[in-house]
């Protein structure tokens, strides 16, 4: 009799398919995935009561020395509690009677990311205010400069391409996948219609791409060329700006601070001339550093302000020589904590 369950099973699900098609029942799709409204209840995300935070955000340890250093100072800053989660120090306290969270996202893109989602998921957050260094792209910036952008872009989100073979007479030309070559078709007409979309033009066998992004309100995934910085935060951070007295670079100069233009991301310390130079061309960019398109994406997907706050340490391979990002990050992440509390004590005056 063993022998015969196995048939008898398959006959009894044959059947009970049958019926279920024979009624009407839903698709086994369905069935296993259900309809979005019908997860159990305490999936999703967490709502909050508490009011909103201003994160105070830097991506690593000398830049967080220079704002610790400033809220000790202050009598109307207080952080109050320290919690850690997933290895993530989380301060929370006061700045002038505001609720502020201060942490530190991590250095690269995927730390970036997955450090501010994980604030946004786990605390009431309403607006971020992101400090940092970075290289300088626009030859006319030098370090101690503080740039804050309107647009951050990715500059390696790219197809790297085979050449098309060894001929001189192709030199130059590359093998590209057929949905590139239909998106670097739709360039003029994208370009016609928004003046900040890139130059698009290949670095040797790097051809730059887009992001693709999903948010509330998408019906599928959309090619996004950049990240807008929140307008009301990029306008109280140029009033900060006209408030705030010269700035100086270790006696030598007084830093330039300036609100607008491109910035651009990519998971590289750049330092090549060349490749400089090309994202200059290609995305009219400022500074070039590792975290804040990121940090710009999951603001702009989790539909939170933002707004980020760049001071220059290095050329990004402008120099002759070595880089001198060892000399002058701490020079420069204490001009941009200057912009970064002047721009906070606009917020907290509005």
């Amino acid at each position: 009799m063993a022998l015969h369950k196995p048939h008898s099973s398959l006959a009894l699900l044959l059947y009970v398919l049958l019926i279920c098609l024979l009624n009407g029942c839903a698709s086994l799709d369905g069935a296993l995935t259900g309809p979005p409204e019908a997860a159990p209840v305490g999936y999703g995300p967490k709502s909050f009561n508490s009011p909103g935070f201003t994160a105070i955000v830097v991506a690593y340890e000398p830049e967080m020395k220079g704002i610790l250093a400033r809220i000790k100072e202050d009598d109307a800053a207080h952080i109050n509690q320290v919690v850690q989660y997933k290895g993530i120090h989380y301060r929370i306290g006061t700045y002038h009677d505001e609720p502020v969270i201060i942490f530190a996202t991590g250095m690269s893109i995927a730390n970036a990311a997955l450090s501010m989602q994980m604030a946004f998921d786990y605390f009431p957050v309403k607006q971020v205010v992101y400090m940092g260094i970075a290289g300088a792209v626009n030859p006319q910036l030098n370090p101690g400069d503080v740039v804050v952008p309107e647009r951050w872009y990715y500059h390696d989100e790219s197809v790297y391409a085979n050449p098309v073979n060894a001929d001189s007479k192709t030199q130059g030309e590359y093998i590209l996948p057929e949905y590139y070559a239909a998106f670097m078709q739709e360039q003029p007409q994208r370009r016609a219609q928004d003046p900040h979309q890139p130059h698009y033009k290949p670095f040797g066998f790097i051809h730059p791409d887009e992001v693709l992004i999903i948010k509330q309100g998408m019906d599928r995934p959309q090619d996004t060329p950049y990240f807008t910085a929140t307008p009301r935060l990029l306008e109280a951070a140029q009033r900060a700006i006209d408030t705030l007295p010269a700035q100086y670079i270790a006696s030598e100069s007084v830093a330039k601070l300036k609100v607008g233009g491109n910035g651009v991301t990519g998971s590289v310390f750049m330092d090549n001339r060349q490749y400089r130079q090309w994202t200059r061309e290609v995305f009219d960019a400022q500074v070039t550093e590792m975290e804040s398109a990121a940090v710009g994406q999951v603001c702009t997907i989790n539909e939170v302000d933002w707004v980020i706050i760049r001071a220059v340490s290095d050329l990004a391979g402008g120099q002759e020589g070595v880089n001198v990002e060892h000399l002058y990050d701490e020079a420069g992440a204490r001009v941009g904590a200057n912009m970064l509390f002047a721009l906070l004590d606009e917020l907290a005056r509005q």
